[in-house]
């Protein structure tokens, strides 16, 4: 007997935060991204993120490798003002999500980490998890008073993300480097590829397992993490790129933002 059962269409309001990641995806579209699909022998950070009390976070960590890189080759994460000059920054910012509770359910949060390339991955963390805890600790809670009313009129979100791409002052606040996490949580290995916003420079957290790895000459098995790198072409080229990505490799398979 076929079971039977009501079939019902339930609608409900696309949220003024969904509107704003449609308009920054729409943004991204004029930029050219350029990937690199990394997979990241992390065994010696893990154990050292997880020696701490608390342990500290996996993404405070990358946010500190990358920040760090990015500042010793600060071509991978400029831009291009109004008048069409390259702008290059000596301190690197990092944007990212951090889910936080409201009243419509749990929504990811845009929050800056301000000079990241200089601190250390205990405060990343902390601020990372005060974020997550405290919204109203959000350094960027005028966005998200502006943004209800901002998309509501049209027009609007273009103006405000071609901002965002070309103020210097803007940037200052919203940052230049852009960390995500798809797959940290998810289970399995794996790398998530996203578009591009108005950061020259996004990296991706994907998945995580334990693979063989040749180590000395030896198989041993070790924790990998899956990070897709993505660069805007336009602004830098593919060699000051490839030194970036291996020296962002080698800050995150020695642990050396990491103190002993």
């Amino acid at each position: 007997m076929t079971a039977v059962r009501p079939r019902r269409v339930r609608r409900q309001p696309f949220r003024a935060s969904r509107r704003l990641v449609t308009a920054g995806l729409r943004a991204g579209r004029r930029l050219v991204p350029m990937y690199g699909l990394v997979e990241v022998d992390v065994t010696r950070a893990r154990k050292a993120l997880a020696e701490n009390d608390p342990p500290l976070s996996m993404t405070a960590f990358v946010v500190a490798s990358v920040a760090r890189a990015a500042a010793e080759y600060p071509q991978v994460h400029a831009y291009r003002n109004w008048r069409g000059r390259l702008v290059i920054h000596s301190h690197v910012d990092v944007i990212t999500l951090v889910e936080v509770p409201t009243a419509h359910g749990p929504i990811g949060r845009p929050h800056v980490l301000h000079d990241a390339d200089i601190r250390s991955v205990a405060d990343l963390t902390a601020d990372l998890r005060r974020a997550q805890h405290e919204p109203g600790a959000n350094r960027n809670r005028w966005m998200d008073r502006a943004t209800p009313v901002v998309t509501l009129i049209p027009g609007a979100l273009w103006v405000m993300y071609a901002v965002m791409a070309r103020s210097v002052a803007v940037r200052q606040r919203i940052g230049t480097v852009a960390v995500t996490a798809v797959g940290m949580f998810a289970g399995g290995g794996g790398f998530g590829i996203t578009p591009m916003t108005v950061a020259s420079l996004e990296i991706v957290v994907g998945g995580m397992t334990q693979r063989p790895r040749a180590i000395d000459g030896q198989v041993e098995i070790r924790d990998v993490l899956d990070l897709t790198l993505t660069i805007d072409h336009r602004v830098v080229d593919g060699a000051p790129a490839t030194r970036f990505g291996a020296r962002f490799r080698e800050l995150l398979e020695t642990a050396a933002v990491i103190p002993d």
